[in-house]
């Protein structure tokens, strides 16, 4: 299993007790979606390593307490503390509407209402205080902010965003 095929769901951040058993930091609004899962994968120096799951259960709410297969001491655990949690793209639960996953949209072709077809879709940027959409047009880089006013419709079908941006932000790019 490659990264690319998956996608990051958390990290394990202490152990719980003394018979193996870890606390991992989830990275989503619905954890209870992951509670019972019989696998995952863990990042240990670069490769994606399955590690298979006794038992599960949430632990105060964001936390999920993890019991893996053959992991049956503090040094076991501790081996573990800081690997980072990932699960194949295919389980993510499938999105609706204007809703969507980054990765998703991701080389669909970007319309503004007023401006007429922007330009591809290349990356998502979500390292600044507003998530911005990396848009290519010919060579030049467009940023449109990913607000939710903004965002008129995501269209799966045809690898589509169509936005409504404030007049002038795509012509200070071109100018």
């Amino acid at each position: 299993m490659k990264k690319e095929d998956c996608f990051y769901l958390g990290k394990i951040v202490k152990k719980y007790s003394f018979k193996g058993e870890l606390l991992a930091k989830l990275d989503t609004d619905e954890p209870d979606l992951y509670e019972n899962l019989d696998a995952i994968f863990l990042d240990l120096r670069g490769n994606l390593v399955p590690f298979f799951i006794e038992s599960s259960q949430l632990h105060k709410s964001d936390l999920l307490r993890l019991k893996f297969e053959d992991v049956e001491t503090e040094a076991d655990a501790d081996a573990l503390i800081k690997s980072e949690l990932y699960l194949p793209l295919e389980l993510l639960p499938k999105l609706e509407g204007n809703k969507f996953y980054f990765h998703e949209v991701i080389g669909f072709t970007i319309t503004d209402e007023n401006f007429g077809k922007v330009g591809i879709i290349k990356a998502v940027n979500d390292s600044t205080a507003q998530a911005l959409f990396e848009v290519d047009r010919n060579g030049v880089e467009i940023l449109i902010p990913m607000n939710d006013e903004f965002i008129v419709k995501v269209d799966r079908e045809n690898k589509t965003v169509i936005v409504n941006t404030p007049e002038g932000l795509i012509d200070l790019y071109l100018n």
